[in-house]
């Protein structure tokens, strides 16, 4: 019987960055002339020491943070060493895998609009949002046009969780799309959303007033207000 030895070629205690697994072989060389590793129980391939900043493990987790604190996304891109392009990705990337809040039925709720632009201040938008009046979280946003389908959108929300009560400001719009008995209008009645609105104004710079950053996109737009309520 003819004897066979396996030789297998294994990386020296590297493990796979996607996996922790510590089955990984040499797989040649990148462009750089860095050396690549496979990983023979995901079976995905990758550097050890990767030298742009996009490919860090914790980025993601890190644009969070800077967005909820105002950054910009030039200030972000400059803090994190990677370009703007590559952020913008990122920022739609983690606004896409983001799950909405789960609704309780027979709840109060306040919903208000901020008033803002895309691009330009001849092109006006609304952020139209509804916060849970015991727990004072954001469960519904749509960002788009100065009409009822906007806050349509947001209202849907509250119906199908057969809200107990809505309370907004004065403005006639939500006379025609509420309901008189759960639809309230008082003096003190959105107090936790005006106060929410100011939040926003502090901690987004593209929403500070005098400020020289604005939103190029309703898509970025949206996608950092998601980050900012649910991220």
């Amino acid at each position: 019987m003819e004897n066979r030895t396996w030789c297998f070629k294994f990386g020296a205690g590297i493990k796979c960055r996607h996996c922790q697994s510590e089955n990984c072989i040499k797989n040649g060389k990148a462009s750089n002339t860095k050396q690549r590793y496979k990983c023979r129980s995901c079976q995905k391939r990758f550097i050890n020491f990767y030298t742009y900043n996009a490919y860090q493990t914790n980025l993601n987790q890190q644009i969070i943070l800077l967005t909820k604190e105002g950054l910009g996304i030039r200030s972000t891109a400059r803090v994190l060493g990677i370009s703007a392009t590559t952020l913008l990705r990122r920022i739609l990337s983690i606004a896409n895998n983001i799950t909405r809040p789960i609704v309780s039925r027979g709840k109060t709720y306040e919903v208000d609009e901020l008033k803002t632009f895309i691009g330009n201040k001849d092109k006006k938008i609304w952020i139209a949002y509804a916060l849970e009046r015991e727990s004072r979280k954001v469960i519904s946003l749509y960002v788009g046009a100065r009409t009822n389908k906007t806050l349509n959108t947001v209202l849907k929300t509250l119906f199908l969780s057969e809200a107990k009560r809505i309370y907004t400001d004065g403005l006639k719009n939500y006379k025609y799309l509420i309901e008189r008995k759960i639809h309230k209008v008082t003096r003190y009645g959105t107090n936790h959303i005006e106060r929410f609105n100011l939040n926003l104004r502090i901690h987004l710079k593209r929403l500070n007033r005098r400020t020289i950053c604005f939103s190029k996109s309703l898509a970025v737009l949206s996608a950092v207000l998601k980050i900012y309520f649910w991220g």
